[in-house]
């Protein structure tokens, strides 16, 4: 397969977060308490933007992004200037998984006011990804279903928001406002990070959402919906690509279950062009669910694991591609990561060098297969 690909994801692509080196995590915790001025910290966060951007041109990546290194995690300097609090409650009934049978509480997300965006807290960062880089340089937000999937029944103020259309008419406007600022500074390629859908397909998330009065079906055409009316906003010639996982926080993950049960609707129903997936353990369930996936769409196939620091083998990653064309074709297929390296600024089970190393291993892969 010799076909050159032009638009997202690219045939060697991830999904943005990476590991923050240990001397930028000394110094956002330095700041956290109090004993760093922020100038200095974003003095810090500049000079390793450089290096992360260096280290992924290095290797030949074709798009990079800046890490997430000027945020916490990834969710919350995006959401919290717009009006959600995920940092001071635990969920009542949703949970991260460790391997062993352990869990703890997932953050609880609540909405006390109205969703409004004033201003974009992404644009300044893309500037300046955009001035250190010749390659693509990505940009990566939350998805709004989960906000709403982490507020449970009692996080979305019934005051602010009688009706739960209301809410969401607020989101949808205020993702609008922040892809038309991100557009309007040159980014053509842009990644929300959903999580949510690929999770209504787990029974035990169904279970959890019948107990809060709510048909999961239902919900997950909901959350379609919701996905589709942001696209639809979206700036002439931005690609808005889609990342879907199981849920990633220090290396847990939130549920298990393939993408069977709601490929029709997250493959066939959603606008996206462009597919970033989850496919790096037998959580993620097999490839039969891409054959759901229209002929004008491409599916980043994520066997590269941000969870665990083994490095995968050319051999295991090419057979895995072979066996994923029983269901869709080469030519709209391509390889990266599972997942961000790490959700939080010092958030990973890995290390910066492990991390290069699989990056190198997913560019050579990817040449290897496609030729380009």
């Amino acid at each position: 397969m010799t076909t050159t690909q032009q638009k997202p994801p690219f045939r060697a692509d991830h999904v943005g977060s990476l590991v923050r080196p240990d001397w930028l995590i000394k110094a956002r915790q330095e700041w956290l308490a109090g004993n760093k001025p922020v100038a200095e910290l974003h003095a810090l966060e500049d000079k390793a933007v450089r290096e992360v951007v260096a280290m992924q041109e290095e290797i030949g990546l074709p798009v990079v992004t800046d890490g997430e290194f000027r945020r916490s995690t990834y969710l919350t300097e995006f959401l919290n200037p717009i009006g959600v609090d995920l940092q001071q409650r635990k969920s009542e009934d949703l949970v991260y998984h460790d391997d062993h049978g352990g869990t703890v509480p997932a953050t609880k997300a609540v909405v006390a006011g109205k969703i409004t965006w004033k201003s974009s807290v992404n644009v300044e960062a893309f500037k300046f990804l955009k001035s250190v880089t010749t390659a693509v340089p990505k940009v990566t937000i939350p998805a709004p279903t989960q906000v709403h999937l982490f507020a449970g029944t009692t996080g979305i103020n019934k005051a602010v928001y009688p009706d739960v259309e209301l809410f969401w008419n607020d989101m949808i406007a205020a993702y609008h406002a922040e892809l038309k600022a991100l557009g309007d500074a040159g980014c053509s390629y842009v990644q929300i990070d959903e999580t949510c859908m690929p999770k209504l397909a787990d029974p035990i998330i169904q279970d959890v959402v019948r107990k809060r009065g709510e048909d999961w079906k239902k919900l997950t055409l909901k959350y379609a919906d919701v996905i589709n009316r942001i696209i639809d906003g979206a700036p002439a010639g931005m690609h808005v690509a889609i990342h879907h996982c199981r849920g990633n926080n220090h290396g847990l993950w939130q549920a298990q279950a393939g993408y069977d049960a709601v490929a029709e609707i997250i493959f066939g129903t959603v606008k996206a062009k462009a597919y970033l997936l989850e496919y790096d353990s037998p959580r993620a369930g097999d490839f039969e669910p891409l054959r759901f996936m229209p002929k004008d769409k491409i599916a980043m196939l994520g066997l590269v694991s941000t969870k665990s620091p083994r490095i995968e083998t050319a051999d295991e990653l090419k057979q895995r591609i072979n066996e994923a064309t029983k269901f869709m074709p080469l030519d709209r297929l391509a390889l990266g990561a599972q997942c961000g390296f790490s959700c939080g600024f010092s958030a990973s089970p890995m290390t910066y060098d492990v991390q290069t190393q699989k990056l190198e291993r997913i560019v050579s892969v990817a040449r290897d297969v496609w030729k380009n």
